[in-house]
This record gives C-alpha cells, structure tokens and sequence, in this order.
C-alpha cells in the first residue's frame, strides 16, 4: 500500500535528510586511499548519531550489521564495511546511508572517487547523476512511476552504460522500504500514479557493461555480473505540488 506523507511528515523527513546529506558530505572529505570502509561506517555512525533522535536506518535493518552500505568498484549496493576492504586510489566506492528521526526515514547514496580516477570512470559518475537528475524531473503530479524510470533510462542508455534491473528504488517513510517500487527503466504513464504526498527513493544504478548482477557469499553484496564498474547516486524525493521537492 502506498503511504501518502503529511507537510508535518515530510519535514521530519527533510529533518532526517539533511543528516543523510551532511554524512554523505563528510564521507566525501575524508576517503583517501589507504582507509578502509570500516573507517568509513565508524565516523558515520558517530556523526549520525551526534544529532539527538537521529539514528542510522540500515544498522539491524533485515539483520544488516552496519551504518553504512560500501560498495567498491564492480560492486553496485549492500557492501558490507570491514576492516579488511582497503580503498585503493583510482577506485570507486559508493556510499548509501539512511537515517531515522522521529519515526520517520531518508536515505540518499553518491558514488566517491578515491584519489583521481580515469576520465572514462568520471564520465560514468557524470551520467549516473544526469540520470538521478532526470528521473527526479520526472517525478511530479500527473506522471506515474514509469515515467521515473524511462527519464533514467533514456540518459543513462543513451550514453551508452547499462542500467540495472534486478535493483529498484522504493517508497519511503515510516518504514524504509514502501511501495511502490521505482525501477530505472519502464514506460511513460505506466505504473502507479504519482500523488501528493509521496515519498520515493530515486536511485540509478549505472554500469559500464552489462545490466545483469549476481550476489556474492555474504548474501549482501551485489556485484555487475561481468565485473564492469558501477555507480549509484540516490535522493529521497517528496511528491508536491509546486513538483518534486528532494528531502536529502
């Protein structure tokens, strides 16, 4: 069932958002090669949880055990941080975090260089926010769902990368996970239709090569099954009437 939010609800979310924003911002400050993604999930937990009533949304969330999600290079989402994943300069790592205030949930990802990267990589980055861009233009009374996705679909396939469809963005809210789903692909003026008072996760997952994934042991980290690099850039996005209003 699909939840439609309060002005009062969707100020709390916008509260929880900015947390969500200011720690994708200090994760940008402090990656560098030689950290690891433990590190990362450290200070973000303590920087979340420096706001009174904010908690992160993914620890304990369906029994995952950290604040973060870290995903390196060919890995698209749900990688776990460990002491033992090194970032490496050249590479990539896409950082997805979720905060709790009030009840209330936010959730945004961005894909970090570590160190420079190669202009082909950059370019990859580029386009998978493009795509952020125009699935969130997309996002307004009137349109449905697949309108979303066809926006992201458009850019990202037209530039040449893969997009991935085994993932799809989602309602958000009182619970982190609610309908609808929002795929990156699709057809206009297909799919629920887009309301006032809608909160929706809206996040691409780009790739280099193909759209197919697979999971590795852990059953967390999804990885592009044929090694090809990926990128994730994702807002939580209100429904309003003077258009979409982004919360993170």
């Amino acid at each position: 069932m699909i939840t439609l939010k309060s002005r009062r609800e969707i100020e709390t979310m916008a509260q929880a958002g900015r947390i969500v924003h200011d720690t994708l911002e200090l994760m940008r400050q402090i990656v560098e090669p030689g950290m690891s993604t433990e590190d990362l999930d450290r200070e973000a937990e303590r920087f979340i949880r420096s706001h009174p009533g904010a908690t992160p949304s993914f620890k304990g969330l369906y029994g995952f055990p950290k604040t973060l999600c870290t995903s390196i290079d060919e890995e698209i989402v749900h990688g776990i941080p460990s002491a033992r994943r090194v970032l490496a300069a050249g590479s990539v790592v896409s950082v997805d975090v979720g905060v709790c205030v009030d009840g209330l949930h936010a959730d945004s990802a961005a894909t970090i260089p570590v160190g420079p990267i190669t202009p082909e990589v950059e370019r990859l980055l580029e386009v998978t926010q493009e795509s952020l861009v125009a699935g969130i233009g997309a996002a307004i009374i009137g349109n449905h769902v697949g309108d979303i996705g066809h926006a992201v679909q458009q850019v990202a396939e037209g530039a040449g990368y893969g997009v991935v469809r085994e993932l799809v963005g989602h309602g958000i809210g009182a619970r982190f996970h609610e309908e609808p789903q929002v795929p990156n692909f699709g057809s206009p003026k297909r799919g629920p239709a887009l309301r006032e008072g809608m909160t929706l996760a809206i996040e691409p997952m780009i790739t280099m090569g193909g759209h197919a994934t697979r999971t590795l042991k852990d059953k967390w980290t999804v990885v592009t099954a044929d090694g090809s690099l990926a990128a994730h850039f994702e807002h939580t996005v209100a429904i309003t009437a003077d258009g979409p209003r982004i919360l993170t």
